[in-house]
């Protein structure tokens, strides 16, 4: 079996049961290896049978070497049909986490996106990892060992029935064991698993914040929150390692006794002239193989539990993130967006963020949304991203909703900057040109767009500057490098978010002279802002109150009742508070 796929079918997407439903013929070849390996682990006793009842009685050194002959020739068949079993699972787990890799990757992409980034978490990673450990783990062999064990019992029923009754009895008593393993370390090692993910997303937040942790001296309180989540996950993990451990040794216990108790029995029987010498020796050899894959399962329980976890929560994540289905090509777009009373409530949010919002941004025009902190601004720019589902109502693009448009071919069109920039690993030519093939013209011209060509030029390295070995840009630079990035081969629709928030005077020149390439262009633009001057270079102006539009129109229009708005709370004591706009007079505006 070939262990790499074809790019189209890892592209495809699939679920976990059909990914593993891909690998069924390699698992059946697997169990069907297991036949002949767990037939051919018979060959230590039958050989002991032949020795104790021929060799010695006959005397015979020729059928002794014949015998031991054939027995080394078994094992060398044995042991290759061993190492080609765990072949065949070492392939199918590659094959496995090609097909489930990219699906689980971007899955944990989607739900991030949806809970607006309190489930920024790569567990479900790990879990493939552990997923596809397992296959190729002592764990998987014991699972498939185990059903043969009634061939053993079988031929113990055919040595003597008392062989026969005392495997079935040692194989309850074992199997009794595993349950009981179970049930004694099954909500412990689930406590465990919970509280170690809380403490793996604190650490998380805590390094992403880093500096204030350090500078306002946070780091011995927020450790002890740490630790105190961190030593549950201890104390659950102590826990169950300790009754699994009382549990593995109790089994050991008794397999070793209980095999030896089968000598005693063999001699007994061999007393009364029931059995042969040999079957003495036969006989705790089959029962020490009979109950070593029920010993192997306890002792590798909590692997067994683990996958069986990691297994739930693969499913539970790619059942709720389906595969995205690649739409219709469409025409790119012109950047037109319509809104009819669209209502965005984001995962986790008390009342909506954007509640019944209308009005029309036509293609090729520069829109600034203001509007005090919590107004809901960075809401709807994600919403025109995409990134945030409308809960009602429509948003449209060139009349279109935003699902219509697939996602790679969409945000080709799109340049988006962030509030928080960050760069990612690889070089500074990369980051601008989005990771794709690096064309050095339109990255030179996004650069000088975005007023950052000389300071990229001034870097050790150029535009081949890696992000990445503790190099790092300042804030302003960051920003700057990230507007390169949004404005790269001038995408139709560019979305800002406090695109100034940390550039000083040539930074603020250079990104007036980007809005007005962009508008020469006829890009559509739609900006966060507190500053004033870049109202100057917009077309129309966005008030948001609380989620809802107050104010929207020209932008000389708005910055004037705007101004009058300000100046009458100036007044030092207003007989009455005079209503801004009334909402419907602003969606007329």
């Amino acid at each position: 079996m070939n262990a790499g796929t074809t790019s189209s079918e890892a592209g495809r997407g699939t679920g976990l049961r059909a990914a593993l439903d891909a690998c069924r013929t390699s698992f059946m070849s697997a169990a069907f290896f297991s036949l002949f390996v767990n037939l051919l682990m018979l060959v230590p006793a039958i050989y002991m049978l032949q020795v104790y009842d021929r060799v010695l009685s006959s005397g015979s050194e020729s059928t002794l070497l014949m015998l031991t002959l054939i027995v080394v020739f078994l094992f060398i068949v044995l042991g290759s049909l061993e190492w080609l079993r765990g072949q065949i699972l070492v392939v199918s787990s590659m094959r496995l986490d090609t097909l489930l890799g990219p699906r689980v990757h971007d899955a944990i992409f989607t739900r991030v996106l949806a809970s607006g980034g309190r489930q920024a978490d790569t567990q479900p990673l790990t879990d493939l990892d552990r997923l596809r450990q397992f296959l190729t783990g002592q764990g998987l062999f014991a699972v498939l060992d185990a059903p043969w064990l009634p061939i053993y019992v079988a031929v113990m029923f055919m040595v003597h029935p008392w062989f026969g009754v005392a495997a079935i009895l040692a194989a309850l008593v074992l199997m009794a064991l595993a349950v009981w393993n179970e049930i004694a370390t099954r909500d412990l090692l689930q406590d465990a698993n919970r509280h170690e993910a809380k403490a793996n997303l604190k650490t998380a937040a805590h390094l992403r914040n880093i500096e204030v942790i350090e500078s306002m001296g946070m780091l011995p309180r927020l450790r002890d929150r740490w630790s105190e989540v961190h030593d549950a996950a201890l104390h659950a993990q102590h826990q169950a390692s300790r009754r699994a451990a009382l549990i593995a040794a109790l089994s050991k216990t008794f397999r070793l006794t209980v095999q030896t108790l089968m000598l005693g029995l063999g001699a007994y029987l061999a007393l009364r002239r029931e059995i042969s010498a040999g079957a003495v020796i036969a006989g705790s050899i089959l029962l020490g193989r009979a109950l070593a894959p029920i010993d192997a399962l306890i002792g590798n329980w909590r692997g067994v539990v683990g996958t069986r976890a990691a297994y739930r929560r693969l499913s539970e994540l790619l059942a709720a993130t389906p595969d995205r289905a690649v739409p219709m090509p469409l025409p790119e777009p012109r950047g037109e967006y319509r809104l009819d009373k669209l209502v965005v409530q984001p995962a986790g949010a008390r009342a909506p963020l954007i509640d019944r919002l209308s009005l029309v941004i036509d293609a090729g025009t520069q829109v600034a949304i203001v509007g005090a902190s919590g107004a809901g601004k960075s809401t709807l720019l994600r919403a025109l991203l995409g990134l945030h589902r409308p809960t009602s109502g429509e948003l449209r693009l060139d009349g279109a909703e935003l699902e219509q448009y697939a996602r790679e071919s969409m945000g080709r069109n799109i340049g988006y900057l962030p509030q928080d920039v960050e760069l990612l690993e690889g070089t500074v030519a990369e980051n601008i040109a989005r990771f794709g093939d690096v064309d050095p013209d339109a990255v030179v011209a996004a650069a000088e767009l975005a007023g950052v060509h000389a300071m990229i030029l001034g870097l050790a390295e150029g535009y081949e500057t890696r992000l990445d070995n503790g190099f790092v840009l300042s804030a302003g630079q960051r920003q700057r490098v990230a507007l390169a990035r949004a404005v790269y081969k001038t995408p139709k629709i560019v979305i800002l978010d406090e695109p100034n928030s940390n550039l000083d005077d040539a930074g603020n020149a250079a990104l007036q002279r980007a809005l007005l390439e962009l508008r020469r262009l006829r890009s559509t633009v739609v900006i966060v802002t507190h500053r004033t001057h870049v109202l100057s270079q917009v077309d129309r102006i966005l008030l948001l109150v609380e989620g809802k539009l107050a104010l929207y129109g020209a932008r000389d229009q708005v910055a004037a009742k705007l101004h009058q708005a300000a100046a009458q709370a100036a007044r030092p004591a207003p007989r009455a508070a005079e209503p801004l706009v009334s909402v419907a007079g602003a969606a007329n505006a």
